[in-house]
């Protein structure tokens, strides 16, 4: 399997309010990087909803099965999908929001193994500060 880098970020003018999320594919062939950007927003939204959006359409960007890392600044998303998703899996979501996006992430890394990777936003991590540009920008446009 191929080893993908996805690296995320989401954005929420006003939490709730119009709202953008970018996420940026890395994966090196033959000591050469490839890269490919995927963004897109909503009129009304959170950030955590964005967060997660960022991650489902970089998974959905892959055409086959990978090894993936998702390299976000969300503490929410990171933890959900190194553990609280199997947790709320077992008590069929109750009490968890954003369940349709939780569905839908779990329908796009299903061909794939996947780890969240945690970086502190903000920091100087060059893709994590590209992604909440876009995302920012992307929130702009409603």
């Amino acid at each position: 399997m191929k080893k993908i880098s996805i690296y995320t970020d989401g954005s929420s003018l006003g939490n709730p309010g119009p709202g953008g999320y970018c996420a940026i594919l890395e994966y090196e062939t033959n000591g050469k990087l490839h890269k490919k950007t995927v963004s897109g927003g909503e009129a009304h939204t959170t950030n955590n909803r964005m967060e997660l959006k960022a991650a489902i359409e970089g998974l959905k960007a892959l055409k086959n099965g990978c090894i993936v890392d998702i390299i976000t600044d969300s503490k929410y998303v990171a933890d959900a999908i190194n553990g609280w998703l199997a947790g709320w899996i077992k008590k069929n979501f109750k009490d968890v929001k954003n369940t349709d996006l939780w569905a839908e992430y779990m329908e796009a890394a299903k061909p794939h193994k996947v780890r969240g990777v945690w970086v502190r936003g903000h920091n100087g991590h060059p893709q994590n500060e590209e992604c909440d540009q876009v995302a920012k920008s992307e929130a702009e446009k409603f």
